[in-house]
C-alpha cells in the first residue's frame, strides 16, 4: 500500500533534493482522483494515470520554457491562418473505464475547436487535437499509451534531440515529417523555430509571421528567418 499526503509533500523542480519524476504503483483510480482534487488548477505537477501505475512528472526551467514557446509557435500559426483554436493547458482528461487519465503539458482544440464549449470542462470521450509532451528528463512513452486510448490524432513531442511529431495511424503513434494539423510545416522547420526561439521568443514569433505573411506557406523550403 502507498500513501500519498498532501500535494505540497511533492518537491518542486527548484528543490536541490527533487527528483523531476516519481512514480508509484500501486494507487487506485480513487486515490487518482482524489489527488487531482486536491492539486487542483495551479499546481506545477502534471500527472499520469495507467492501471494502477501513478506518474508525477515536475516540470523543469528549461520544460516550462519549451512548453511555452510551442504553445506561443502554435497560437500564432492558428491566428496567421485564420483557425479557431482552443487551449485547454494541462487539464486532465480521464478514461474511467479503462482506469487511464493523463494531464498533458499542452493540448489544444483546433479542427474541433467549433465542436467544444469554451466554458466546460474536456469532453468526455472527445479528445484534443493536438498534445504537447516534453521530455527533459523523463521518457513520455507511458503517457503515448494513455494518448492511444485518448484517440489523440497528433502529439508534437520534444526531447534534448529535438521535436518529434507523431501521428496516429492504425491504432499506433507514427513519427511524420509533417505536421498533421499544419500539414505546410515540415519537422525541420519547427526545430529551428524552437531553437532560435530560446534565445528571443518574441522576435522568433515576428519571424514567423512575416513568413506566413509574405509566403502562404505555399513553399515549406522557404523558413523564418532563413
Amino acid at each position: 500500500m502507498v500513501a500519498i499526503t498532501s500535494p505540497s509533500n511533492i518537491p518542486s523542480p527548484q528543490d536541490g533534493s527533487a527528483s523531476p519524476f516519481v512514480s508509484l504503483r500501486p494507487i487506485t483510480w480513487q486515490t487518482y482522483q482524489a489527488l487531482l482534487a486536491d492539486l487542483g488548477d495551479h499546481c506545477a505537477v502534471r500527472l499520469a494515470y495507467h492501471h494502477g501505475t501513478l506518474e508525477i512528472k515536475m516540470p523543469s526551467k528549461l520544460h516550462e520554457l519549451v512548453n511555452r514557446l510551442l504553445e506561443r509557435i502554435i497560437t500564432a500559426l492558428t491566428e496567421e491562418l485564420g483557425l479557431s483554436i482552443l487551449s485547454f493547458g494541462s487539464t486532465p482528461f480521464d478514461l474511467e473505464a479503462t482506469q487511464q487519465g493523463v494531464e498533458p503539458d499542452s493540448c489544444f482544440y483546433i479542427q474541433n475547436a467549433h465542436r467544444v464549449n469554451p466554458e466546460d470542462d474536456a469532453p468526455p470521450g472527445f479528445p484534443p487535437d493536438l498534445v504537447v509532451e516534453v521530455d527533459i528528463t523523463r521518457s513520455s512513452q507511458s503517457r503515448l499509451i494513455i494518448y492511444q486510448a485518448m484517440g489523440v490524432p497528433e502529439i508534437w513531442r520534444y526531447d534534448r534531440n529535438g521535436l518529434t511529431l507523431l501521428k496516429l495511424q492504425d491504432g499506433a503513434y507514427v513519427a511524420g515529417d509533417r505536421s498533421f494539423t499544419f500539414p505546410m510545416l515540415s519537422v525541420e522547420q519547427i526545430n529551428g523555430w524552437v531553437e532560435r526561439g530560446k534565445q528571443s521568443k518574441n522576435q522568433l514569433i515576428q519571424e514567423l509571421r512575416d513568413w506566413l505573411r509574405t509566403s502562404r506557406p505555399a513553399d515549406p523550403s522557404s523558413e523564418p528567418g532563413g
